[in-house]
């Protein structure tokens, strides 16, 4: 009998400490759900803030780049007006030159 008493006992006991923790996991329970979890998103927001601001001043400057990159583009010439003329002068020269001496 006395095995049967100390088993039950035991056994008594190992169920008070389930049922305390059981109870103690239901109070963390209402503790997590209870508890509201708030993000400060005011410093991701002014980071994201200056990386577009950046990113709109790198936009920006390309921009004037490309501009000025076009407009040189448009001011290129291959060659100059004055050496294409004195090209034209010295071939006609040549071909006058030429056919002077063999009509001669």
């Amino acid at each position: 009998m006395t095995k049967l008493e100390e088993l039950t006992t035991l056994l008594v006991n190992e169920i008070n400490d389930f049922n305390k923790g059981i109870e103690h996991l239901e109070k963390i329970n209402n503790q997590l759900t209870a508890t509201k979890i708030k993000m400060d998103i005011t410093e991701y927001k002014f980071l994201i803030e200056t990386h577009q601001q950046k990113m709109a001043d790198h936009i920006n400057t390309l921009e004037r780049f490309e501009n000025r990159f076009e407009n040189k583009l448009k001011d290129a010439k291959i060659y100059l007006t004055w050496a294409v003329v004195v090209f034209i002068v010295c071939i006609l020269i040549t071909v006058v030159l030429v056919s002077y001496m063999f009509l001669k």
